[in-house]
């Protein structure tokens, strides 16, 4: 499984969904489908989601340049 971080290239709002994607291996177009039928369900969906959004790294523009 990849690391939870919000990748650069695919993101439509924060990333989240692309993010949960690429860690569980599914499309990002399946994952951000899950995410909107599940906001039909009574719960705190879209604040899990600002939450992710705020706590998820963001994946580093060029990891080999900090390498050392």
């Amino acid at each position: 499984m990849a690391a939870l971080v919000r990748p650069r290239e695919g993101r439509m709002i924060g990333g989240v969904c692309a993010a949960l994607a690429r860690r569980f291996g599914t499309s990002t177009g399946t994952m951000r489908v899950i995410f909107l039928v599940s906001c039909l369900l009574p719960g705190p969906q879209f604040l899990l989601y600002l939450a992710l959004w705020m706590l998820l790294p963001s994946e580093e523009k060029n990891p080999a340049a900090t390498a050392w």
